[in-house]
């Protein structure tokens, strides 16, 4: 095994012979390449331990002024975790147990040769810096689990949230709930949801709304670990299909508690939700109104506007934000509901959104455990990132792994479901070159992908039977050693010049 400690350590030998800390100094450990002090006795020892905090002490046992066994307590009481090593002489092996109990790593006893000692320097460092890398494994371990029991939580409480602003019967109380939602999920002081005529442009509704609980706003509890601010305000728009019908915005300029990126990922998705829940009015009055016929229409229209994107780059509102991007290599994942269509003409409306957003929770839940990015939701599909915006290490493992997952999981909640509500996804992924960035004008940046990446994993989607999962070449090549995956007939994909290998994922080896 390769030696792992550095040569350059830094050890203090405390002991009041002078041919001993000579011998030890430049016979033993300078030709070892270690950074010697020498102290001529206890107190002078213990003096430089508090100053310098070598990486080893040597501590001789019988010394003036301050004993081994007194520097010893010493630093215990004082709380200085330097390891030591004690040097005794022959017949003070008696004292083993009771400097053991202070801390003390190994004792050698005196005349002692030169191999022994320093195999006991060596082993007490290399043990030590083991254990400090232990400890710091689980402080990180420790930081990993809070993040992901926030995420959890996040995700728990949006779901609670978006269940009772969709459940809501009376216009008026679901506005005021979804700003009392979005200033629970941000932490925020004040919020306003403006609602527009997307044809006029005109303002239809304002609601504006205080937080009165000051110890919440002060605690920021759901965004506690995160850390990118982005100011005192955030705004994000309400949108049906490609309409902007309102705006949700939240403020803490009277408390001036900074909002960050978390709270604007929350108020997007919280932004989608009462998208739906708004329409989901609009449409139930309507059809209220109408002759049966009617009905039967709205119910096909429903379908395409009862789910928007839930998770897209949100726009700050500045003259500096233009259209571009970059190319970048990533995973693009796409998964769509089958038999979706034909459900939404003769579920209630009621129904038709409960039993899409179970779906569609699913597969977000699936793709965020994965550390996926959600790009859109387009009616009953669902389009991610992987790689995106930030790098990611065996990004396309966690799109395939993302797929299995939602397959999986739907295989359950089906068990909870009535037969009719049962409705598989049809999943493909494509991995290559694509332009990542913000794509759209001056007054409006959304963040997607695009190119023939992006085109070609939505083929595979379309081409996927129902609860199977199909990918391209390069990401089978990249994940083959880990998939159990049978080779399909190759399809020809609008912009390349050769056909595409397609595989189909039967199952994971390992995750």
């Amino acid at each position: 095994m390769a030696e792992t400690q550095s040569p350059h350590a830094h050890i203090l030998v405390v002991d009041d012979n002078e041919d001993i800390l000579e011998f030890l100094q430049q016979s033993v450990l300078e030709p070892e390449g270690y950074q010697v002090t020498l102290a001529r006795d206890g107190e002078q020892g213990l003096n430089l331990a508090r100053m310098q905090r070598p990486d080893l002490i040597l501590l001789d046992y019988e010394m003036p002024r301050l004993n081994g066994i007194e520097v010893l307590n010493a630093l215990r009481q004082e709380k200085i975790a330097v390891p030591v090593i004690l040097i005794t002489s022959y017949g003070s092996e008696s004292v083993a147990i009771d400097v053991f109990r202070l801390g003390v790593r190994d004792y050698v006893p005196k005349p002692f040769a030169v191999i022994e000692i320093l195999q006991s320097i060596k082993r007490v460092i290399r043990e030590v810096r083991l254990e400090q890398e232990r400890d710091a494994l689980f402080v990180k371990l420790q930081q990993t689990n809070a993040q992901l029991a926030l995420r959890v939580r996040e995700l728990d409480t949006l779901y609670r949230v978006g269940k009772s602003v969709t459940t809501l019967q009376e216009r008026e109380k679901l506005l005021e709930r979804i700003v009392d939602a979005a200033l629970f999920l941000t932490g925020a002081q004040d919020g306003q949801l403006v609602l527009i005529d997307p044809n006029t442009g005109n303002i239809t509704s304002k609601v504006r709304r205080e937080c009165q609980d000051k110890d919440y706003v002060s605690s920021r509890g759901l965004s506690s670990l995160e850390t990118q601010t982005m100011g005192l305000m955030l705004n994000v728009p309400l949108q049906i299909g490609q309409q902007i019908v309102g705006s949700l915005t939240v403020s803490s300029k009277r408390n001036r508690v900074p909002l960050n990126q978390q709270d604007k990922r929350l108020l997007r998705m919280l932004a989608d939700y009462a998208a739906i829940a708004i329409e989901n009015f609009r449409l139930i009055s309507h059809i209220e109104a109408q002759q049966e016929q009617e009905k039967r229409d709205l119910q096909d229209r429903f379908s395409h506007y009862i789910s928007p994107p839930v998770v897209e780059r949100i726009l700050k509102q500045s003259r500096n934000i233009h259209p571009g991007g970059q190319r970048q290599t990533v995973s693009v994942l796409f998964a769509d509901l089958r038999g979706f269509a034909a459900f939404s003409k003769n579920a209630s409306p009621e129904a038709l959104i409960a039993v899409l957003n179970r779906h569609i929770a699913v597969a977000a839940e699936a793709i965020l455990e994965e550390k996926g990015t959600l790009d859109k939701f387009v009616g009953d599909e669902v389009m991610a990132l992987f790689n995106a915006p930030l790098p990611q290490e065996y990004y396309v493992h966690h799109a395939v792994y993302a797929a299995w997952r939602i397959q999986q999981a739907l295989q359950e909640i089906h068990q909870e479901l009535p037969v009719h509500h049962r409705l598989p996804f049809g999943i493909g992924i494509a991995t290559g070159e694509a332009v990542i960035g913000n794509v759209g004008t001056y007054n409006l940046v959304n963040f997607t992908a695009v190119g023939t990446t992006v085109i070609k994993a939505h083929a595979l989607q379309e081409l996927a039977s129902p609860g199977k999962i199909l990918i391209c070449h390069t990401t089978y090549e990249t994940v083959k050693n880990v998939v159990q995956a049978q080779a399909r007939p190759p399809i020809h994909i609008k912009g390349q010049v050769h056909p595409e290998s397609v595989y189909e994922v039967q199952a994971i080896k390992q995750h």
